[in-house]
């Protein structure tokens, strides 16, 4: 489990790409001060697992399904990354749940600058534009960010200076694709609620008026 708050931005040494998957080769600093063979760290909000590790580089397996997904299949060598330690048990809880598992991309739309901060708004499938809601929390590429503004066909949110200074968002640009992951309590409702399209059947017997009793 991550929790959003990126630690470091590492850079792609290298990428071997298979058939239908690839091996990428990043560099970093800091997440190597408590790093072992088996960890799980979050790559641009991807969970990786390391198979193996030097000084200041360790390697990670991407399969076909993770490359279908997410933007790691964007990669080169040079990308910069944002990196992530799964969190320790005594660690704070600094942004949101994190999963690693990414529900899909979306695109920058518009990026503003107001005053100190940047609105970045990215268009993305309504699938996912389902379970945002304003003032919720979103993952973008691993970074932990409070919804601001939600359309039919996109969202906003705003970022401050030290997200800007200590991740890889603002150094994109408009049109560049960012990895997307929805709050995991959504979705666990959405699916007590009966909600899902994928689910019609049986009819959950948790309803709204129910949640609202026991204080959801």
């Amino acid at each position: 489990m991550f929790t959003g708050i990126v630690e470091e931005k590492g850079k792609v040494k290298s990428i071997k790409k298979g058939a239908k998957s690839a091996m990428l080769s990043i560099e970093g600093n800091k997440i190597f001060e408590d790093i072992h063979l088996g960890d799980s760290i979050a790559v641009n909000g991807v969970c990786l697992t390391v198979t193996s590790y030097s000084k200041n580089v360790f390697t990670a397996d991407v399969m076909n399904e993770t490359l279908k997904r997410s933007s790691l299949g964007s990669l080169k060598n040079g990308s910069e990354v944002n990196l992530e330690r799964a969190m320790a048990a005594n660690g704070r809880f600094g942004g949101h749940i994190v999963s690693g598992h990414i529900d899909g991309t979306g695109v920058i739309s518009d990026m503003i600058k107001d005053d100190i901060a940047i609105w970045l708004t990215i268009s993305t499938t309504a699938e996912i534009l389902r379970l945002i809601v304003e003032k919720g929390s979103i993952a973008i590429d691993g970074i932990s960010l409070t919804v601001a503004k939600v359309s039919n066909t996109d969202f906003a949110v705003s970022v401050i200076p030290h997200t800007g200074a200590n991740t890889t968002l603002l150094d994109k640009k408009v049109g560049d694709v960012v990895n997307l992951e929805n709050d995991i309590t959504g979705k666990y409702i959405e699916k007590l609620l009966g909600l899902s399209k994928e689910e019609k059947k049986p009819e959950s017997r948790i309803t709204k008026d129910f949640l609202t009793k026991y204080g959801f």
